[in-house]
């Protein structure tokens, strides 16, 4: 029952849902779902810029006094660290000396020291190696690699908004699927699979609006999350690519409003490389304007690990859906 609390109607956050059809009986959406859409949709997204900005990890990944963090981008070596002030420095990951993996080298009192020779490097331009422009929201790290994206380059990424600093819980999880990025922007733009491939997350899902456009260019949804049995949060979100690698979906409606769920895909293989590699890096900033999500926050160290072990599930689906798109259409052949 329904009460009231600071002026307001308080209702559970959690509701039971009725005994509806089972997963074999929920209206078919393959209708609806049409390739052509899809791919028009993925074809606007991948007209947009990015100023050559990729998303290479979470914020907490990289810190002070800790090894340095590697990875790669379209092929490129990419070594990060920070300062003993917190601040972050990225470059090339091979050490212009002999070409030593500077990922395995230390830091020592903020200044990355390879471990071949002894080459000291502070982040700034020194023997031949060049920083790359680097930048942290507070959730992910983005690095600007201008050889790799091949655009006009921009000082800042384009981050997606999000709920205010200090009110939301956040949480990355990274995976690495052997397809492009495209692939995983096709499989996040396309929302009907939901209930049908992930019925232990969603249940009574509709699409209630296609894009319309550049202009108004989201897919808004209506879905339950389900949480265990008949206990679901049923809300309405909005799905929409604010540049080529990116798939935002944003609750614009019902518990948890304004949440967002930021879905990454950078290149770790160069463009025309056999086998492709993606790195999918997904953010989760949850938000809840109840007052007992501060607990929530509080709580964030026990409950991260538990927000990953969700995405990874979902993620362990998606690859295959994305790894298999990515073989269908280079080869006309699934993997195997």
């Amino acid at each position: 029952m329904s009460e009231r609390r600071n002026g307001r109607r308080w209702s559970p956050p959690l509701r039971r849902r009725r005994s509806g059809p089972d997963w074999a009986k929920q209206a078919p959406t393959w209708r609806q779902a049409r390739p052509a859409l899809i791919a028009e949709a993925l074809k606007r997204a991948s007209a947009r810029p990015s100023g050559n900005w990729f998303v290479v990890g979470a914020s907490r990944e990289v810190r002070p006094g800790k090894r340095p963090y590697g990875t790669a981008v379209g092929g490129v070596e990419v070594v990060l660290w920070r300062s003993d002030d917190g601040e972050l420095h990225a470059g090339p990951g091979s050490c212009p000396h002999l070409g030593a993996p500077l990922r395995d080298s230390r830091v020592v009192c903020g200044t990355l020291v390879c471990h071949w020779h002894g080459l000291a490097l502070d982040g700034s331009p020194t023997a031949g190696w060049q920083p790359f422009p680097v930048h942290d929201d507070g959730v992910l790290i983005w690095t600007r690699l201008d050889e790799v994206g091949g655009e006009d380059p921009t000082a800042l990424p384009l981050v997606p908004p999000r709920p205010p600093a200090g009110r939301g819980l956040d949480a990355v999880f990274t995976a690495v699927g052997r397809c492009e990025p495209q692939d995983v922007v096709a499989n996040r733009l396309d929302p009907w699979h939901g209930s049908w491939f992930h019925p232990y997350s969603f249940v009574d899902l509709s699409v209630v609006r296609e894009p319309r456009g550049d202009e108004d260019d989201a897919f808004v949804v209506d879905v339950s999350f389900r949480v265990a049995g008949r206990m679901v949060v049923p809300v309405r979100a909005e799905f929409t690519a604010p540049e080529p690698r990116t798939v935002v979906m944003r609750i614009t409606e019902g518990e948890g409003s304004t949440s967002v769920v930021e879905t990454h895909a950078t290149p770790l293989t160069r463009p025309d490389h056999e086998r492709p590699r993606t790195a999918v890096v997904e953010a989760t900033v949850a938000a809840s304007d109840r007052s007992g999500f501060a607990l929530a926050r509080a709580a964030a160290p026990a409950l991260r690990p538990l927000m990953r072990r969700t995405a990874g599930r979902l993620w362990r689906d998606d690859l295959a859906y994305a790894e298999r798109r990515w073989a269908l259409r280079t080869t006309g052949r699934f993997p195997g």
